[in-house]
């Protein structure tokens, strides 16, 4: 617990001025944060021996990473960019003969995407103008850390009923809701502070829902580690594991709160 303490508070201590300076050096810094994702995944499967679909498999989340206008500059559009990489990725299944196969292909391609949308749309967040990037990034990120620490504090005084025992089982229902139940709280309190354009009732549902999703998140990530047999999805954050352990529920709640148009 000590270990987990210091990594957290050291965390917060280099990711926060980059959220609060925004611009580019938060973009750099986000990039960074999914290229190591994105990585860690790619180890999880045990495909770090093939360096050109690594390779290719960067430029792709880098594109995603990218903001659509900066496409307006160039004479390929994002789409066109995508499926230059999806086409070279199955032309070197033919060019090893099947030593990396279609299936090793669409893996990379899901987790490339599955890395890039969440952090494309972390950097489209703190993108809004002025205070209010900053206001909403913030918003999103304590639903997370409310959710999670909500589900373990209920978890450990009311938690019976195993939400999910066979993906994870230290996750129970009573522990769900609870973390349910502390994000609505901290929202309510965050949108009488810092006012939302929406009504109470409305912030209510939304946190509802995204709570349900980081939830989601949280347990997609485990799947795929008890899948691949591993802990952790790396080390970088000792006590924490690594950066997809961290942020796998915001990769889940930042693109719903975009799509459902909250933000």
């Amino acid at each position: 617990m000590k270990q987990r303490t210091i990594t957290a508070i050291l965390a917060l201590i280099v990711f926060i001025p980059f959220i609060i300076i925004g611009g580019f050096a938060f973009e750099l810094f986000v990039y960074l944060l999914a290229t190591i994702a994105l990585f860690e995944l790619v180890r999880m499967r045990k495909m770090g021996g093939y360096m050109v679909p690594s390779i290719l498999a960067v430029l792709l989340l880098w594109i995603l990473l990218l903001r659509d206008s900066l496409f307006l500059l160039t004479d390929f559009s994002k789409f066109e960019w995508i499926t230059i990489i999806i086409l070279l990725l199955l032309a070197y299944t033919v060019l090893v003969k099947n030593k990396f196969t279609f299936d090793h292909a669409g893996f990379i391609l899901l987790a490339t995407f599955y890395v890039g949308i969440g952090f494309y749309y972390l950097i489209e967040t703190r993108d809004g103008s002025g205070i209010v990037g900053l206001k909403n990034i913030f918003f999103a990120f304590l639903i997370v850390w409310s959710t999670d620490t909500g589900a373990y504090l209920f978890g450990r005084a009311f938690g019976k009923r195993k939400l999910w025992p066979t993906i994870s089982p230290n996750k129970t229902i009573e522990g769900a809701l609870g973390g349910i139940v502390l994000a609505i709280v901290i929202s309510v309190i965050f949108h009488l502070i810092t006012p939302f354009p929406h009504s109470l009732l409305a912030v209510i549902l939304v946190t509802i829902i995204a709570s349900i999703f980081g939830q989601i998140g949280d347990l997609v990530e485990s799947a795929l580690k008890r899948i691949y047999g591993v802990k952790d999805s790396g080390k970088i954050l000792p006590g924490h594991g690594g950066i997809l352990d961290r942020f796998d529920s915001l990769l889940f709640v930042i693109p719903l709160l975009h799509i459902i148009q909250f933000f």
